[in-house]
């Protein structure tokens, strides 16, 4: 770093001028950080589960998406090929 710092600014020695303008600007940036901080704050406890719904439906959407799989699998088996078969022409000689 090749920051000059003054020996005399304002009548005061200018390591201690330069020191105060530094922890003012810190100080400066601290609180708008924690500005922030807090807005952030106040915004997720405003809506805290605003992302669990999206969470759950995709679990529910999953978990219909496997159990239709499933149904698919049975249905296409020969044992219910023939049971539903014989339950249509059942039900179509009734008559």
């Amino acid at each position: 770093m090749d920051t000059h710092i003054p020996i005399i600014v304002d009548g005061q020695a200018g390591i201690f001028a330069h020191s105060k303008a530094k922890i003012a600007e810190l100080n400066a940036r601290a609180k708008e950080r924690l500005c922030l901080m807090d807005t952030r704050m106040r915004t997720l406890m405003a809506e805290p589960e605003e992302g669990a719904a999206t969470a759950e439906y995709a679990v529910v959407l999953i978990a219909a998406t496997g159990f239709a799989a499933l149904l698919v699998t049975i249905l296409k088996s020969d044992a219910i090929k023939t049971l539903l078969t014989n339950l249509i022409k059942k039900a179509l000689n009734v008559g």
